[in-house]
């Protein structure tokens, strides 16, 4: 029973290493390998390089998968370029594998030692967050010496080794049993290594071990289509695309299992190496045969999987909570959705003149109801940015995302503002059957033309961060409000003119020009973090010129 504990418990260590390595990697170079993988997908072959070398460090495909997933969702690489960096992950995950089947025993406790010292001594650097990676991989190395030597005595029972003996080769039943434990265990190198590992005990028979190893291939696979079953239509696709490369490379080395264990050990008589290179020279067939089939493999998903027209629903579309263990990928997901509520935000701008123009109640109507989308999305992404580990972030990471709570409760006002702006329109102009005059309706155009070329700039210093772009909004500030006490004079100037359409509207148009004003000083917000972060604002804006006489004659009033 003791010997069953200590097994259930290395394997514990093998996995829980495992997870240390990949998110310690993705803290600490998660930007770097999106842009590296965001780079390298000018054609297929660059892509399986990267997909190569990036999963190598992360020591997952999965989170390969959901980090090229989150480009299809933006549009930002083609899914023939993705579906090859995931026949190069693959590789990558197999290639660890087959560096973890070396004899690396001295390098555990060495690795481990360096890396309590790294992490307790420099805990939130990027040392600290190397240490946690060094420290995982000393765990992985430990993990595996544990489980080779409980695995021992087990073997040398009698009732294992007539168990063992006893055991169907059912190679569907083997795929399926290595599936469901790399499904459980979120990690098909995990199990690879396990398989090996008992494989050479002598606890697996070799051709039992070889039907894992497909197995743990296709969970890696069906764990990247269950973490993405609730993303958009475009970031299901490759996930979908590489399960199906895995499948299909199944049904071919079904057949072939048998020439491959006949020959198998004549190249290699250690049943650990036979494992861990047969699930090698798996990933190399498939990423062989594949490779030119991945634009027509591209076309059939996405005619099979097409993206609907979508509204705008209130349902978040890019909050991926199997991201949240990437914080790196965390923060994309909630800037992507706050992009999204800001496209919510600008269909109800934009509809205000539509309202005023035309008198539409009912579509002001369903522009204020939209506002409960705004209000609800803005929910989501606070909640969604608060599962996030602020400890795991990097400083710039820190930064992007107080950036994006800000951007939201931006947003969510304006969106407030909109809706008030619209029952006014509604309450004073549409249902008395009032007109605005010619010239004030030219003024409230041309304010609703500048905010809406301020909101689209605004989203781009949001999503670029800019600081040429983040000034010139600051600027619309200024230019926005003499616009206002331009036109607020000239309104003032037809009232005395005694203008009955602009009598009628008074109240209103000083209103939604006031109201326009509040809009943009939001939307101008959106500058000031990246400016602060610059170093480019001044800590007041009030003229210390001025101020020094006034203070020198504040004596002589008292």
């Amino acid at each position: 029973m003791s010997n069953l504990l200590n097994l259930l418990a290395a394997i514990s260590l093998l996995v829980w290493g495992t997870q240390i390595v990949r998110t310690g990697i993705l803290r600490v170079f998660g930007e770097n390998l999106r842009h590296l993988l965001s780079v390298s997908m000018g054609n297929r072959f660059n892509a399986v390089v990267a997909g190569i070398g990036v999963t190598s460090l992360v020591q997952s495909s999965t989170a390969t998968c959901l980090i090229v997933s989150s480009f299809l969702g933006r549009n930002l690489v083609p899914l023939a370029a993705a579906l090859a960096v995931m026949l190069g992950a693959d590789m990558g995950t197999s290639l660890m594998a087959v560096a973890f089947s070396f004899d690396l025993s001295w390098l555990s406790p060495f690795l481990i030692f360096v890396g309590v010292v790294m992490f307790t001594t420099k805990e939130k650097t990027t040392a600290g967050r190397l240490g946690r990676v060094a420290i995982g991989l000393g765990l992985m190395l430990m993990s595996l010496q544990l489980i080779g030597e409980t695995t021992r005595p087990l073997t040398e029972s009698p009732p294992v080794r007539a168990l063992l003996v006893a055991l169907p080769n059912e190679i569907l039943l083997d795929i399926f049993v290595g599936a469901l434990l790399t499904v459980l265990s979120y990690s098909s190198l995990a199990i690879v290594l396990l398989t090996a590992t008992l494989a050479s005990s002598g606890i697996v028979p070799v051709p039992v071990a070889l039907g894992l190893v497909l197995g743990a291939n296709i969970g890696s696979g069906l764990l990247a289509v269950i973490t993405t079953a609730r993303s958009p239509v475009a970031e299901r696709r490759l996930p979908l695309g590489n399960l199906l490369f895995k499948v299909i490379g199944c049904l071919i080395a079904i057949p072939l299992l048998p020439q491959v264990m006949q020959h198998l050990p004549q190249w290699l008589q250690s049943p650990h190496q036979q494992v861990v290179l047969f699930h090698f020279g798996f990933n190399v067939m498939l990423a062989l045969v594949f490779i030119g089939l991945t634009p027509l493999i591209a076309r059939t998903l996405e005619r099979l999987l097409t993206v609907p027209r979508q509204g705008e629903g209130t349902r978040p579309r890019h909050l991926d909570r199997s991201a949240l263990q990437t914080p790196s990928l965390a923060i994309s997901c909630a800037a992507r959705e706050a992009l999204h509520q800001a496209d919510v935000v600008e269909t109800m701008l934009r509809g205000i003149l539509p309202v005023l123009r035309e008198n539409d109640i009912e579509l002001a109507d369903r522009l204020r109801t939209m506002d409960d989308t705004v209000d609800e999305l803005y929910t989501e992404i606070k909640l969604y940015l608060t599962q996030i580990s602020r400890e795991s972030l990097s400083e710039r990471e820190s930064r992007r995302w107080t950036d994006i709570v800000s951007f939201t409760i931006n947003m969510e006002q304006i969106g407030d503002i909109i809706e008030r702006v619209l029952q006014d329109i509604e309450d004073k102009k549409i249902r008395k059957d009032r007109r605005f005059s010619d010239a004030g309706m030219a003024e409230i155009c041309h304010l609703h033309e500048r905010l809406l070329a301020n909101l689209r700039l605004g989203m781009s210093v949001f999503l670029d961060g800019h600081v040429r772009d983040a000034s010139r909004l600051l600027e619309e500030k200024a230019r926005f409000r003499d616009l206002e006490h331009e036109y607020a004079a000239t309104h003032i100037a037809r009232l005395q003119d005694n203008t009955a359409q602009s009598i009628e509207t008074s109240s209103l148009h000083l209103d939604l020009i006031s109201d326009l004003k509040r809009i943009n000083s939001h939307i101008c917000s959106i500058a000031y973090p990246i400016l602060e972060s610059a170093g480019a604002l001044s800590p007041t804006r009030i003229r210390h010129s001025v101020l020094a006489p006034l203070d020198a004659e504040e004596p002589r009033r008292t």
